[in-house]
C-alpha cells in the first residue's frame, strides 16, 4: 500500500502537470488564436501560428490525462475519508477532462481547415475563415462550459481536504470557495456578455492562490501527521 506521504507527492506532481500544460493551452495558446467575432483575424493567426496550434492541442490532451491522473491519486488518498465526495470528485474530472479534449479536437480541425488541409474552396475565402472562426468558437465555449466542471471539482476536494485532517482546515475552505469562483465566473461568461471580463479578474483571484497552495501543499509538506485517534474516527465517520 502506498504511504499516503508519497501518494500526495504524486498527486502533487500530476497537479502541477495540469496547470503546465493547461496554462499553456488555455492560457496562453488559445487567447492568442481566437479573436471572438473576427473570422479573418482569427485565421489568420492560425496560419501564422500553426506549429503553436499543434503544440496546444497537445497540450490540452496532456492537459485533461494528467487531470483524470490527479484525481485518480487524490482518490486514492482521501477515498477514506468521505467515499461518495470522492467519487464525485472523479466524476467531475472525469468529465472536464473529456471536454476539454474533445474542444481540442475542433481547435486541430480549425487548424487543418485553415492551412488547406481539408478543402473548403468551395466557400471561398470568406467562407473559410468563417469556418475556422467556427471551429474554435466551438473550442472556446466547450472550455468555458467545462469550466462548470473544473470549478464542481474542487468542491468536494475541499470537503476532503478540510475534513480529512491531513491539510490547513484553511486550505480545503479556499477550495471550496474557488469552486463558487469558477461557477460565477461561468456563469458571467454566458449571461453577461460585456461585463465578463471584468467579473473574471475578481473571480480568478481565489483559484490562483487556492489551487497553487494546494499543488505546493501536496509536493512539499504531503499531508500533516494525525493522531491515530483521529484517523480512526475519520474513517468510522466516512463509512
Amino acid at each position: 500500500m502506498t504511504p499516503p506521504k508519497h501518494l500526495a507527492r504524486i498527486a502533487g506532481g500530476l497537479y502541477l502537470l495540469v496547470g503546465i500544460f493547461g496554462g499553456f493551452a488555455e492560457g496562453f495558446v488559445e487567447p492568442k488564436m481566437y479573436a471572438a467575432g473576427n473570422a479573418a483575424a482569427t485565421a489568420g493567426n492560425v496560419v501564422a501560428n500553426s506549429g503553436l496550434v499543434r503544440l496546444g492541442v497537445v497540450a490540452d490532451l496532456l492537459d485533461g490525462t494528467f487531470f483524470v491522473l490527479t484525481a485518480l491519486a487524490l482518490y486514492m488518498l482521501l477515498k477514506d475519508v468521505h467515499r461518495s465526495a470522492a467519487r464525485a470528485m472523479l466524476v467531475f474530472v472525469a468529465l472536464a477532462a473529456a471536454i476539454t479534449c474533445v474542444s481540442a479536437v475542433f481547435e486541430f480541425e480549425g487548424l487543418r481547415v485553415a492551412t488547406g488541409g481539408v478543402s473548403a474552396a468551395t466557400l471561398g475565402i470568406g467562407g473559410s475563415n468563417a469556418l475556422v472562426l467556427l471551429l474554435l468558437g466551438a473550442q472556446h465555449y466547450g472550455l468555458l462550459s467545462a469550466q462548470i466542471l473544473f470549478g464542481l471539482w474542487l468542491a468536494p476536494l475541499g470537503y476532503l481536504a478540510y475534513r480529512s485532517g491531513w491539510f490547513p482546515k484553511a486550505l480545503g475552505v479556499a477550495l471550496i470557495v474557488a469552486s463558487t469562483s469558477y461557477l460565477v465566473d461561468m456563469l458571467a461568461a454566458f449571461l453577461l456578455p460585456g461585463f465578463d471580463k471584468q467579473i473574471h479578474v475578481l473571480t480568478t483571484i481565489v483559484p490562483s492562490i487556492a489551487e497553487p497552495l494546494m499543488v505546493i501543499y501536496l509536493l512539499v509538506i504531503g499531508v500533516k501527521s494525525v493522531k491515530p485517534g483521529k484517523r480512526v474516527l475519520v474513517t468510522e465517520l466516512a463509512a
